[in-house]
């Protein structure tokens, strides 16, 4: 079986202006952030991101890197406004395509199963069809003849997720509270690239949890990069919460000063890979390095 692990570094040299992006995660939950600084470091530009958007969003839009965005929101979580994205918004730097978040889980299963759309009730008496005028609505061809938004899909040229585990061939584990849309993502994507807190035996990514967990198969996968801490200052339950205070740190900091403190030295995720303040990641509740 083919080994799939590589660095950050590694992963994002095979991206290239123009693509459109998805990034797993939701909000400030579970963002491959090792993944995005490597990105950040690179001059790769003109992107259009997908994605339940929370930092990712905020720092590619803040750095320039982003022509267009599809997304059902962005946020922080714990600060409501992302407010490097709102800047950008404000500033009129980036296209925006809104839409429902069922909507969008509808887009990524539809490209998913490589269908040119899927129709959906939501979005329907709603502002979602004003300010998306290219949307399209179908009707049902059975006796109910009912009225459904035909959500397009939303194919991705690449994905970036990050989990909590993972094994060398890139079956993905996430041991948290909620997937997200993590899977879809992958699936809907033509390469993807996962990062994890910890690369296991395949053996061993069973003893751990229920094989419920294994969100993502090795098959959706092009990728595989060891990434302890790699989505802080997000969470990544249940190895680490939300670091607030870098996250405070981020939201009132302009990002020129912020970027250079955590952009770092240029070495991507593992145990060496630095944060603002000095830093490096710990893992809730044991004060190990990350």
């Amino acid at each position: 079986m083919t080994d799939k692990t590589m660095t950050a570094d590694e992963a994002v040299s095979r991206l290239s202006d123009g693509m459109t992006l998805g990034i797993g995660g939701w909000g400030s939950r579970r963002k491959p952030m090792a993944l995005v600084r490597a990105l950040l470091r690179t001059g790769i530009t003109d992107l259009t991101l997908v994605s339940c958007g929370g930092p990712d969003v905020g720092m590619l839009a803040a750095a320039g890197r982003v022509r267009r965005l599809v997304a059902p929101f962005v946020t922080l979580d714990s600060i409501p406004l992302e407010p490097h994205y709102r800047a950008a918004r404000e500033q009129g730097t980036l296209e925006l395509t809104e839409v429902d978040e069922a909507m969008f889980l509808w887009g990524l299963r539809a490209a998913a199963n490589r269908l040119p759309f899927l129709p959906v009730r939501a979005g329907l008496g709603s502002d979602v069809m004003r300010v998306n005028p290219a949307l399209r609505t179908v009707t049902s061809p059975y006796e109910d003849g009912e009225t459904f938004v035909a959500m397009p899909a939303l194919r991705l040229d690449a994905a970036l997720v990050h989990v909590n585990r993972a094994d060398r061939r890139g079956n993905g584990q996430y041991l948290g509270p909620d997937p997200y849309f993590d899977d879809l993502f992958c699936e809907a994507a033509d390469t993807a690239y996962v990062s994890c807190e910890r690369i296991v035996g395949t053996a061993e990514l069973t003893k751990e949890a229920a094989p419920q967990t294994l969100l993502i198969g090795r098959h959706t996968v092009t990728g595989v990069i060891e990434a302890p801490g790699g989505a802080h200052f997000t969470s990544c339950a249940p190895d680490y919460g939300r670091d607030e205070a870098v996250q405070r740190q981020y939201a009132t900091t302009p990002w020129p000063e912020f970027a250079e403190r955590y952009l770092g030295d240029g070495r991507t995720g593992g145990r060496h890979d630095r944060h603002p303040r000095g830093t490096t990641a710990t893992r809730a509740g044991d004060g190990r390095t990350a």
